[in-house]
């Protein structure tokens, strides 16, 4: 039980090793893996098999993953450092689970367990051995979900049993909890889509606070990531645009635009890459983008379809196709797509 966590809703996990043998098993190493374990410490020999693993799934051409019909519309995508994928579902909740062998998803929970409802983001933290799930009421933009729970909540699972350790709800009435990304310090920053807040949960605190309220992020607000410069980068959504936000202790800094060499459109999850980031567009895109100063250039890499999330793993990039366009393009609404897909990639070379 952890005690720091008082004062918001938590609860006890028990430990188990099932994940990791879950992985064993899938990456088909038995006693080898076993030894370097013993040899290595976990997370660098579950690191290397799981290149190992995502390696093979390439030699079999087969760098996508077909989401099951009970998972559609997937809003984000985690990875651990051994190569488990998460992926979270923003019209029926739940988390997906995926081996590092690519084979068939399993829920990690199903919609609307744990009192959750349409899950957004979704991150990872090997530390903790915590995934961390943005939770939601979106009602409002018209997806109902799979419960009734209101309100916009962070909530955080363990890594390997699945069981919820703690929830935190957004503390504004007009909140939707998007994207998170971690701070050099070990805080939590957590983006809120129907307002102008970026929320900070500081390591041991028992709510959420503000962390920086500014009218030039009211466009929508949802990728996050750390950028290599210690500052925090986030994305509007809605207005498509690009912002570099200072970080001075527990206090924001300078919020300022990034000037983009081409217009964004939906911008949605981003990473940390080498210089700048990885992020894709709900347009249809995974781009590049390199920062210099106050400006940004913006690379298309690849096109996907409608994709909504983006996660490194290993030298491997996958994307969730989330296709949101089937739910708010007049043209579209009231169908789906033939399948929701994991696709992945390559990294860029140099």
């Amino acid at each position: 039980m952890n005690s720091h966590f008082h004062g918001c809703r938590l609860f006890s996990v028990g430990s188990s090793w099932s994940g990791l043998c879950s992985f064993e098993h899938s990456a088909r190493k038995g006693c080898r893996m076993k030894r370097k374990i013993q040899r290595w410490g976990v997370t660098t020999a579950l690191s290397v098999a799981a290149s190992l693993v995502v390696g093979s799934v390439w030699a079999a051409g087969m760098p996508e993953v077909t989401l099951p019909d009970t998972a559609p519309f997937p809003e984000s995508v985690a990875a651990t450092s051994y190569g488990v994928l998460f992926v979270s579902s923003i019209t029926d909740g739940g988390v997906l689970r995926i081996a590092p062998d690519g084979s068939a998803p399993t829920p990690f929970f199903k919609p609307g367990e744990h009192d959750t409802r349409s899950t957004f983001g979704v991150l990872a933290d090997d530390k903790s051995g915590t995934l961390w799930v943005a939770s939601n009421d979106a009602s409002a933009i018209g997806i109902k979900g799979p419960s009734a729970v209101e309100g916009a909540w962070i909530k955080a699972f363990d890594l390997k049993s699945g069981g919820l350790k703690a929830a935190f709800r957004l503390p504004v009435e007009s909140a939707v909890a998007n994207d998170f990304a971690f701070g050099p310090d070990g805080t939590l920053y957590v983006t809120n889509t129907a307002g102008p807040e970026i929320f900070m949960l500081k390591p041991g605190a028992d709510a959420l606070e503000i962390f920086v309220k500014d009218d030039a992020l009211k466009g929508g607000l949802d990728g996050i990531a750390l950028g290599e410069d210690g500052n925090l980068y986030v994305n509007t959504y809605v207005s498509g645009e690009l912002f570099r936000i200072g970080i001075a202790g527990d206090v924001a800094g300078k919020v300022t635009k990034l000037k983009t060499s081409r217009p964004l459109t939906h911008p949605d999850g981003m990473k940390p890459y080498k210089n700048g980031f990885i992020m894709v567009e709900g347009k249809g895109t995974l781009d590049r983008v390199t920062v210099s100063g106050d400006e940004a250039k913006i690379e298309t890499v690849k096109e996907f379809a409608g994709p909504t999330g983006v996660v490194l793993a290993g030298d491997v990039i996958w994307v969730t196709e989330g296709q949101l366009g089937y739910l708010s393009d007049p043209d579209k609404k009231g169908r789906k797509p033939e399948a929701f897909r994991l696709r992945a990639m390559p990294l860029p070379k140099e």
